[in-house]
């Protein structure tokens, strides 16, 4: 069994990795496809424009992206702090 404080630093390792993949995620389904829609229209990507894209796919595939990516990132930290499985 790990000792407190290594406990500790485990949670507030996993508590700011979750935060950081919650910013980033509201940043992009929010941001980008609500907010700043209207300052990405102009730009085209795929026969549409970019707000839109944001909007109906580019939230999803981050959110896809940041699975992954906090999977990787909690094996990680489950490894340097000798709790994986």
């Amino acid at each position: 069994m790990a000792d407190k404080s290594s406990s500790n630093a485990y949670w507030k390792a996993n508590i700011k990795t979750i935060q950081l993949f919650l910013v980033i995620w509201f940043v992009v389904s929010f941001g980008f496809g609500i907010l700043l829609r209207p300052m990405l229209a102009g730009i085209k990507i795929g026969g549409t424009d970019l707000g839109f894209w944001f909007a109906q796919q580019g939230s999803i595939l981050v959110f896809l992206v940041l699975i992954f990516a906090y999977a990787a990132r909690m094996n990680k930290l489950d490894r340097e702090h000798g709790v994986e499985e």
